[in-house]
């Protein structure tokens, strides 16, 4: 019955065809959402752009698929774990019973004295003695694919966007260097400002005396600095450089 069944499957393909498939882009698309379920479109949005006094500067898009992808907190639980377990030193180390200093030879005689038998004062049971399977230099760094990663920055964006933490600036261009150009944003605790390219030097210097606002380069945008953050402010060159980014195939 079963050999009947698969007989009826195949001649019905091969009578009506392949399956359609998605058009490129939104094979694309699925590829990238990491989602291979269904195929979901996702709708962009539109977001006011000022600057540090609030002046309006018009309205810019943002593409659903990167500001707009359904939270999981797994994803961005595993690439907070790959980044702190990446940047950990390792120097950690300890010497065993070749490396601590003392003496070769035996401490006393094998027997008569009424005491344990010892060939060594380095045993790590005498005090200076050696460390038995302490730490040793090495890296703690944990392998994660790239589409988790990059899956995992746009679920960190789409969360910013999705509780209005999101703000997006024409530049960050200040007069001087004095920190009183830089205003504080109301209700924000901590602030991270991203621009596209190099961080101008006077904005540097502003911010480099305020504890709660910190400045990356668009290339350096990770989750692990967005979550540490109340406000992300962001720049129109930032935006156009990290969904470009997010959009540009992955090298295998």
């Amino acid at each position: 019955m079963r050999a009947l069944t698969r007989r009826a499957a195949s001649l019905l393909r091969a009578a009506t065809g392949p399956a359609p498939r998605p058009p490129l882009a939104a094979q694309h698309r699925l590829r990238a959402t990491g989602c291979r379920s269904e195929l979901r479109q996702y709708e962009d949005m539109v977001a006011r752009v000022t600057n540090f006094h609030n002046e309006d500067k018009g309205y810019m898009v943002l593409d659903g698929d990167v500001f707009d992808v359904p939270i999981r907190k797994d994803i961005v639980h595993r690439v907070v774990r790959w980044q702190l377990a990446k940047r950990q030193q390792g120097t950690h180390s300890t010497k065993t019973v070749s490396e601590v200093s003392g003496m070769g030879r035996k401490p006393y005689k094998q027997k008569g004295t009424g005491r344990a038998r010892h060939g060594t004062l380095r045993s790590p049971q005498f005090r200076s003695g050696a460390t038995m399977h302490g730490p040793k230099p090495r890296s703690h760094a944990i392998k994660l694919q790239k589409k988790v990663r990059r899956l995992g920055l746009k679920k960190a964006l789409s969360a910013q966007t999705a509780e209005g933490k999101l703000l997006v600036f024409e530049d960050l261009q200040v007069p001087s260097h004095k920190t009183k150009n830089i205003v504080k944003m109301d209700g924000a605790k901590k602030v991270l400002l991203v621009d596209g390219g190099d961080i101008d030097k006077n904005l540097k210097l502003a911010t480099q005396n305020l504890h709660y606002v910190n400045v990356l380069p668009s290339l350096g945008l990770n989750v692990y600095s967005i979550l540490q953050h109340d406000t992300l402010v962001m720049t129109r060159d930032a935006v156009n450089r990290i969904v470009e980014r997010m959009h540009t195939p992955i090298n295998r």
